[in-house]
C-alpha cells in the first residue's frame, strides 16, 4: 500500500479506533456507533488520484419502491452541505455519506483527516432518522429534512 493509506492508518491508530483492513486493498473498515443508530464505515487511500475518501454507510437498505422519497429526502438534505454528500445506489438502495479530500501531492495530516471523518460521522448521525423515518415511517421527504434541520 502507498503513503496515503499509511497516513491513514496511523491516523486511525494514533486515535485508537478499532479497525479492518481489508485485504490487498486500500481501505480499511470501521464500526462506529452514534446518538441515532450504528453503522460501517469505511476509509479508503486512493494514492494514485493523491485523494482519501470516508464513507458511512447506512445499516439498513432502502426498499425499491421508498428510493425515490429517499433520493428527494437526500437532495434535499445535500442542499448547502459544504463538506460531503449523501449518496444512493439506485440498485440496491444503500445509502451512504461521503467526505473526501485531494492532498495534492502532499501527505495526509491528522488535521486534513479528522473532519474528514467527525463530519461525516456527524452528518449520518443528523439525518439517519431522517432516513429511516421517509424510508420506513411514511414521513414525506419535505417534512424529514424539516425535522432535522428545524
Amino acid at each position: 500500500m502507498g503513503s496515503l493509506y499509511n497516513d491513514m492508518v496511523r491516523f486511525f491508530l494514533d486515535g485508537d479506533w478499532q479497525f479492518t483492513p481489508i485485504e490487498g486493498k486500500p481501505l480499511v473498515r470501521l464500526g462506529f456507533s452514534g446518538k441515532n443508530g450504528n453503522w460501517t464505515c469505511l476509509a479508503q487511500a486512493k494514492d494514485e488520484q493523491q485523494q482519501v475518501i470516508f464513507y458511512s454507510i447506512c445499516s439498513v437498505n432502502v426498499p425499491e419502491d421508498r428510493r425515490q422519497a429517499v433520493a428527494e429526502f437526500l437532495t434535499r438534505a445535500n442542499y448547502g452541505m459544504i463538506l460531503g454528500n449523501f449518496e444512493m445506489d439506485f440498485d440496491d438502495g444503500e445509502v451512504r455519506y461521503k467526505t473526501s479530500v485531494d492532498v495534492g501531492g502532499d501527505r495526509i495530516s491528522s488535521e486534513m483527516m479528522e473532519p474528514l471523518v467527525y463530519v461525516n460521522l456527524a452528518m449520518m448521525d443528523k439525518y439517519l432518522p431522517g432516513v429511516l423515518a421517509v424510508t420506513f415511517g411514511g414521513v414525506s421527504p419535505t417534512e424529514g429534512v424539516k425535522n432535522i434541520e428545524g
